[in-house]
């Protein structure tokens, strides 16, 4: 059996647009009419440019080769060029078509990709989700609304889940870290605050940050949120100094969590090796695959941290993150994201019943794709997956910031 054919498609999910601007879907075909489905979670340049990318690793380092040699094809990605180094584009273009040569197999062998790298652990995952506005909420006003937070994360305890993510201490910003408004740190406190009332000790908080803070400042707001005593701190410094999130980590009792941005486990074992954080969030289609995370839980069960898969992205990556959590012990919880849309590009082939998923024991992923429904949603903007704001931070008028991707109405 070898690696045949390649396609591309870039779909948009409908509006309000949970899951980001656009999702790269890529569907491998072999010379055995096996077909295999992988997303690629790259966001730092455009979907065309990133089609480019995704067709010349293919073509350069896959095609006719064996679905089965994925160390093979992902040593061949990790070196190209003469690198050898963690590449973001490379790395998530490899990622999406490194996952779909897992649904290859598993679909060729009649077995979940669960049951190919070391069985089945894992009966059924702890989700946790984003505080999203209900129906009644505006979609402006609710970011910055610590009782709206606090509504939606009743509803969230109503449905099961047992975790919460929330981030109301924008902005992220081009400009690197910066020290926290006070009123930045006044409106993260309030949420907690709303928040932890509304759902007492039934459910943990996992306050989002996406890097956006100096070491000093990160540990100024970590402080302010230790009474309410969230399970994480997410990424409250830059990803790209692990020694100034280990400062973070050293100073603040909360748990830190990273991983989004980082790619292969040259990054992640940085983490782990600087005591930076004691919780591993990969985005599957970015990350280095399946394989590549595989190796990172391992590295991470040896340092007693713990792994909770990342997303903001379609349900591909998160049928690949779910057969992760399925077959390793360190598991704390992972990401989900409940639209229409979601369920219907999978075909329902994954839920959450009762704030867990059970990993699914269909061949492959689990899942079945509609492929007429992804390319009925062709993406058409021009900006990129997610984007960050040019302005510093507003020490006069506040801030409100919806993340790298607004929400839009429909």
């Amino acid at each position: 059996m070898k690696l045949r054919d390649l396609d591309i498609i870039v779909t948009a999910p409908p509006a309000p647009g949970w899951g980001g601007r656009y999702w790269i879907l890529v569907k491998v075909t072999t010379d055995t009419g096996v077909m295999g489905w992988g997303e690629c979670y790259a966001s730092s340049v455009g979907p065309q440019a990133m089609r480019a990318v995704i067709t010349d690793l293919f073509d350069r380092h896959m095609r006719e080769e064996n679905p089965e040699n994925i160390e093979l094809m992902f040593r061949r990605a990790y070196s190209s060029g003469f690198t050898q180094r963690p590449d973001l584009t490379v790395m998530g273009a490899f990622s999406g078509l490194e996952i779909a040569c897992w649904d290859i197999l598993g679909k060729d062998r009649d077995r979940p990709v669960h049951a190919l790298i070391g069985g089945r652990m894992n009966d059924r995952i702890r989700a946790y989700t984003y505080l999203y506005p209900l129906a009644r909420h505006n979609l402006t006003d609710f970011w910055t609304s610590p009782d709206q937070a606090a509504e939606a994360a009743a509803e969230m305890l109503r449905q099961g889940y047992t975790a919460v993510k929330f981030d109301p201490a924008g902005p992220y910003t081009m400009r690197g870290g910066h020290m926290p408004a006070m009123t930045d740190i006044s409106q993260s406190v309030a949420f907690c605050r709303a928040i932890r009332e509304a759902v007492g000790d039934r459910a943990d908080l996992l306050f989002g940050t996406h890097g956006q803070f100096t070491t000093a400042g990160a540990i100024r707001l970590g402080q302010a949120l230790e009474p309410y005593s969230p399970l994480w701190f997410e990424e409250p410094v830059p990803p790209d100094n692990v020694t100034e999130m280990a400062r973070v980590a050293a100073a603040v009792r909360i748990p830190v969590a990273t991983g989004e941005r980082l790619t292969t486990k040259a990054e992640f074992g940085a983490v782990l090796q600087a005591g930076a954080a004691s919780i591993l969030q990969p985005a599957l289609g970015r990350a280095g695959g399946i394989w590549e995370m595989k190796k990172v839980a391992a590295m991470a069960e040896a340092c007693n941290a713990q792994m909770a898969p990342h997303l903001y992205a379609g349900p591909i990556e998160w049928a690949a993150n779910i057969q992760l959590a399925a077959s390793i012990p360190n598991i704390l919880m992972a990401e989900t994201i409940e639209t229409p849309f979601h369920t219907a590009l999978i075909k329902g082939g994954i839920r959450v019943e009762g704030g867990f998923v059970t990993p699914p024991m269909a061949p492959g992923l689990g899942i079945e794709v509609d492929e007429d429904l992804a390319r009925a949603h062709p993406y058409s903007g021009t900006g990129l997956h997610l984007q960050m704001q040019e302005e510093g931070c507003d020490y006069v008028n506040g801030n409100a910031f919806q993340g790298g991707a607004p929400a839009t109405e429909g």
